[in-house]
């Protein structure tokens, strides 16, 4: 039997190491599921979901010429088609006031540029610096003090 790219294959887990899990496929060929294929979240330890014997759907994502063959079973499994839709809105700004306060209520805000939020930021940036680097030179003992 063939195998390529794309298709949908039932395997037997032969194997399981630290970095994946090996699967024999129809016609006797064997390819390897890596950890970051086997679920849609991070997967510390494989053998939490895997186990030597267990019988797995996998969609074959690559075949290289030396014959190595790339699996997935996230990939394998079908998904409704999502929607493009645009990112959630936040619900408020992040700005800084002196006294702690932040905007009250959901009133419609001017949308900020690019700019503007990047010169916000490194005004914000330089402050703090210059009041960290105030604070360490007092714990040094000011400016021009001898080290000893």
């Amino acid at each position: 039997m063939s195998i390529e790219a794309g298709s949908k294959l039932q395997g037997k887990v032969t194997g399981i190491t630290h970095f994946g899990a090996f699967v024999e496929l129809p016609g006797g060929s064997t390819g390897l599921v890596h950890i970051s294929e086997v679920a849609d979240h991070y997967v510390k330890d494989i053998n939490e979901l895997l186990k030597v014997g267990d019988e797995v759907t996998v969609k074959v994502v690559n075949v290289e010429k030396d014959g190595k063959v790339g699996l997935s079973i996230r990939k394998a499994v079908d998904r409704p088609e999502r929607e493009e839709t645009a990112r959630p809105q936040r619900a408020r700004s992040f700005q800084r006031s002196g006294n702690g306060s932040h905007r009250g209520g959901n009133k419609p805000r001017a949308t900020i540029s690019f700019e503007d939020k990047m010169n916000r930021f490194l005004k914000d940036s330089e402050e703090r610096l210059t009041t960290i680097k105030r604070q360490t030179e007092s714990k040094r003992g000011g400016r021009g003090a001898k080290r000893g």
